[in-house]
């Protein structure tokens, strides 16, 4: 396609995708990889990024706990800062599919996950789920997970509503050490705050 003649004068002279500019953009590169494989990018347990990432470092996956049956690690793409998925390590993606254990464990891991959220960044409410198939909207059909979106006062500004951008306040990896450090030690109990 090339340059057009008026392209100078509508252009701004900045050329690096995150280099603040005038125009106040948020840049967010990494969720292209995310968009533009959507479902199709996990079509079978060695595709899948849930069945991975337990064969990888805590700080290479962004896992903060593993547990007997499940795990918990940050989402890639969160929707706020301190998002967490509860993931069985089972490649399975129905929630009828897991069994008494799993549900147990995944259970407690949320309760668990809560109380961490609460204390190291004070969130005023939850949003908890799973999102049951391509159509019910989750984003990786083919392993059951839960989301746990840590939510604040005005954390749903007029950004995701108009420009579909969410700006998020801390990098990933200083979540995931924040969490984890505070993450209760096994047998602490399950009503630990320590």
């Amino acid at each position: 396609m090339g340059e057009q003649p008026d392209d100078a004068a509508v252009t701004d002279t900045f050329e690096l995708a995150g280099v603040p500019d005038a125009f106040q953009r948020l840049w967010t590169p990494h969720r292209l990889a995310y968009i533009k494989g959507g479902q199709k990018q996990v079509s079978s347990k060695e595709t899948c990024p849930f069945c991975a990432a337990p064969e990888r470092s805590d700080e290479e996956s962004l896992i903060v706990h593993r547990g007997k049956h499940a795990f918990v690690i940050l989402n890639l793409f969160p929707y706020n800062a301190g998002h967490l998925l509860v993931c069985p390590y089972r490649h399975v993606p129905d929630y009828t599919d897991i069994d008494p254990e799993e549900t147990a464990e995944i259970a407690a891991l949320t309760q668990t996950a809560m109380r961490v959220l609460r204390k190291v960044s004070s969130p005023t409410g939850f949003n908890l789920g799973m999102n049951q198939g391509e159509t019910g909207g989750a984003g990786i059909a083919a392993h059951l997970h839960q989301h746990i979106v840590p939510r604040w006062g005005g954390d749903g500004n007029f950004l995701p509503i108009i420009a579909q951008t969410k700006a998020i306040t801390q990098t990933l990896g200083d979540v995931r050490r924040q969490v984890a450090d505070a993450w209760p030690e096994e047998g602490s109990g399950p009503d630990s705050e320590d």
